[in-house]
């Protein structure tokens, strides 16, 4: 491995490239368009391509591509080569600012909930230059936004980009209300961690499952679990921490700041977390870190396992948001500092962000919904649905202060001894870390456990970016108008707190009585994609998006169809799967075995001997009656989607039919096929089971 700090983004056309090769106007005015959100002079981006251009040859570039994410929830990318034939038959290298700046790739087979016809199959790409080019595999990447002919964003990035401008706007106009008159922008940052699952793939390659639909649909649990909680930081195998050295290698490379890698709860379980980013640069990043899993996994003969709940009984993945905002001279909004009942100015963002997630928490449950993540949310290893936001003692302290009169004390952490001599006395947090909470503070940013390990970041970043810009500018509109600024203040700070405390809840987010508490205090608890989806046409969420330009009706209203024409491919693909499975593997597999049993009895019965055949009997009889349980579970199943095919309603008919009939005929099946996996012969059994699976790394 090369020298790490001289490895790190030496395949990204970052700042120290740019000031090291382009002309000092040039850099001076992109600096600016990325610094400060002016305009991009097309004359500079004519230079500045031929620079990137010739950078990127260098590295071994033949093509370039316009790196966009599409509402598929992943990245497309359509290469193009540098070559331009010449008169004398023969070709030079060309890329142009015209080329840097838009794309044209075909529009049609993406998904736009409706935004615009098939056959109207024109999109663009932007350029974003505040998100680095890089150099990957031979190919020129250059993220951008994908927009439709008529200007509707058919991406996640473009609504990440207008959310993160409008919550700008507001928390600016904030910082000046206190005297802030250098930060001319607020930037949210974040560092999302990423869970995933290493499989071998010679062992997934014979599961139809996994490779159709990213998870077991069949799998009884191994003898061994992860009840022993030793694989938690555990010590890695040779083979993963091979994959790993690789992995940070190529994210090094492409600049992703990759910090921390160890292994997760469940067997076969690891997560990787990266250092904070602004937003924008986060969410490409997690798409990059995402991709070079899968990838770097397959040259290490394993599988990345990105799906929410890959196997049934053990943890499933998630990735959890740690958000922030800073100003753009390097304050961070969130930092209580020692003494935090006096820092005001925290004590007001923090009342803007309890406000937003109470008034909009079934938003903020929506941005982390999809059909893997409706497995996951609510088992015991991940937040519950309900939205609910942990504090810990002292700002919870300090709230409770500013409802009683006044703030006059912060709760102070003291030392940890730990009862040895030899062991230095540490500084004790003055909180805990909430595991359970789906929203906790942890220090200076706010962590959002919900978010689903296959889907982008974009989401429940935007949606956090626009609900608390919409708080910060109610907040700015009474205070522009105050008589008396302090007063003001004091007066939003106990409504906020008198009003909204229902949203804050440390205590043990898992427990049966949270469920009951949450429910007498009016918190929602949406427990599937199809109802969380409704959030998006909610009239009080159109007018917020609209509001701050985040989104257009229409873009909203394509969303939720979106949403819900997803859930039911998902659903009809592992139905259809199973069924596969089913009718082609399981069943052959148990007759073999019931056929090779009854053989068994006969051959004894045919020798004449006194034998006892009743463990045989017992066994055939038992295996016989669940194989004819599980042809009835077939045949119920195939009703379910010859039913769902033949409606005609609206989609989310469609989608609420598949989620309350045909998934749970898909659980009905899962069980029986499960119970014979348990009393079969493993030579018999079509697949690797989950021993096999989670274990034979």
């Amino acid at each position: 491995m090369s020298n790490i700090t001289e490895l790190f983004g030496s395949n990204v056309f970052n700042d120290a490239v740019m000031k090291e090769r382009l002309p000092k106007a040039t850099y001076k005015s992109i600096k600016k368009t990325i610094d400060e959100g002016l305009a991009l002079d097309p004359n500079v981006a004519e230079v500045v391509a031929n620079v990137m251009k010739e950078w990127a040859i260098e590295k071994g570039a033949t093509h370039y591509t316009h790196w966009f994410q599409p509402m598929t929830g992943i990245t497309a990318e359509k290469h193009d080569s540098f070559i331009s034939p010449t008169s004398d038959g023969k070709v030079i290298m060309e890329f142009s600012g015209k080329e840097l700046i838009k794309g044209e790739p075909d529009a049609s087979s993406f998904p736009s909930g409706g935004l615009r016809a098939t056959f109207e199959a024109r999109g663009y790409t932007a350029w974003d230059c505040t998100s680095p080019a890089f150099y990957k595999e031979g190919i020129l990447y250059i993220p951008t936004a994908f927009c439709s002919y008529t200007g509707e964003a058919l991406d996640s990035k473009t609504p990440l980009l207008r959310s993160m401008q409008a919550l700008s706007k507001q928390a600016v106009r904030i910082l000046k209300l206190f005297g802030n008159t250098t930060s001319s922008m607020v930037i949210t940052t974040v560092g999302p961690e990423q869970e995933y699952f290493l499989v071998d793939k010679k062992l997934y390659d014979q599961r139809k499952d996994l490779i159709y639909t990213g998870r077991t649909l069949f799998g009884a649990p191994a003898p061994k679990g992860q009840e022993l909680e030793d694989q938690y930081f555990g010590s890695l195998k040779e083979r993963i921490q091979t994959f790993m050295k690789e992995f940070n290698e190529e994210c090094w490379k492409l600049g992703v700041a990759a910090k921390t890698q160890h292994n997760e709860v469940a067997p076969a379980q690891h997560e990787i977390a990266p250092i904070f980013s602004t937003t924008n640069i986060a969410t490409d990043h997690n798409q990059i870190v995402m991709d070079t899993l899968k990838k770097v996994a397959l040259r290490h003969g394993l599988v990345c396992l990105l799906h929410e709940k890959p196997f049934a009984g053990v943890n499933g993945s998630g990735k959890h948001n740690n958000w922030s905002m800073s100003t753009n001279d390097g304050m961070n909004l969130l930092e209580p500092g020692k003494t935090p009942h006096e820092n005001v100015q925290f004590l007001v963002f923090l009342c803007a962000i309890i406000k937003a997630v109470d008034e909009y928490a079934e938003l903020l449950r929506c941005s982390a919904a999809n059909p893997g993540n409706d497995h996951r949310l609510g088992a015991n290893e991940a937040p519950p649905a309900i939205i609910s936001i942990f504090l810990g003692d002292q700002l919870t302290d300090i709230l409770h202060q500013i409802t009683n009169g006044g703030l006059k004390s912060s709760k102070q952490g003291g030392e940890l001894t730990i009862g040895v001599t030899t062991l230095p006395a540490l500084p004790k947090d003055t909180t805990d870390r909430n595991r359970t909470s789906p929203f906790a503070f942890t220090g200076n940013k706010f962590e959002f456990r919900m978010v689903a390990s296959s889907a982008s970041i974009a989401r429940p970043n935007y949606t956090l970016n626009t609900i608390v810009a919409e708080i910060l500018s109610q907040f700015a509109d009474k205070l522009e108008k105050a008589s008396d600024f302090n007063t003001e203040v004091q007066k939003i700070m106990k409504e906020i707190v008198t009003n909204h405390s229902r949203i804050i809840f440390n205590g043990n987010n898992y427990s049966e009585e949270w469920l009951v508490e949450a429910e007498k205090r009016g918190l929602p608890n949406i427990k599937s994609t199809v109802e969380a989806s409704k959030a998006l046409i909610d009239e009080k969420n159109v007018r917020i998006f609209e509001k701050h330009g985040v989104f257009t009706r229409a873009e909203l209203e394509s969303r939720f169809e979106i949403a819900l024409e997803n859930y039911i491919k998902v659903v009809n693909i592992e139905a259809q799967t199973m069924l596969d499975m089913a009718k082609r593997d399981i069943i052959p597999a148990v007759i073999n075995y019931t056929s090779d049993l009854a053989d068994s009895i006969n051959t004894i019965k045919a020798t004449g001997i006194s034998a006892d055949t009743s463990v045989q009997a017992e066994l055939l009889s038992k295996t016989s009656g669940l194989l004819a349980a599980f042809s009835k579970g077939i045949v119920t199943l195939e009703a379910s989607l010859e039913k769902a095919d033949s409606m005609h309603g609206s989609t989310y008919d469609h989608a609420y039919f598949f989620r309350y009939d045909t998934f749970m005929k898909m659980g009905d099946l899962r069980k029986i096929a499960d119970e014979m996996e348990t009393i079969t012969g493993s030579d018999y059994w079509p697949m690797p089971v989950y021993g096999d699976l989670l274990f034979r790394v």
